[in-house]
């Protein structure tokens, strides 16, 4: 099993194998022939209230990691994404955010992969 995560403004992949989203917000400018998605799991995304205060601001990354695995704590959609990712070979979250090492996606990745 493999779990990895990549911008949903890239091109889709035959090794992306099962293509997930895992934002709240549907992405701007991307239809749905283009984002190719197998599964949209929007409510294991950052809840709106703490993606607003995060704004994509470095500074507050590491606060944001905090609350954010909080909220995943809590949240029984990440038992769907669990269950989803052990019926796949592969597969890829996508998510919208422009920083590719600063965003929920690679959060929820760590999350799922390297649990504390």
């Amino acid at each position: 099993m493999t779990v990895q995560i990549k911008r949903i403004y890239d091109e889709p992949a035959e090794t992306d194998g099962y293509r997930v989203l895992v934002d709240r917000l549907w992405p701007r400018g991307v239809s749905k022939e283009k984002a190719a998605l197998d599964e949209w799991i929007k409510e294991v995304g950052p809840t709106d209230e703490l993606r607003k205060w995060f704004g994509h601001q470095p500074e507050r990354y590491s606060e944001f990691k905090t609350k954010y695995q909080a909220e995943l704590d809590a949240n029984p959609a990440v038992k769907q994404l669990k269950d989803l990712i052990k019926t796949h070979d592969k597969v890829t979250l996508l998510y919208g955010a422009h920083d590719p090492d600063q965003n929920q996606a690679k959060v929820l990745l760590d999350y799922i992969v390297n649990p504390l």
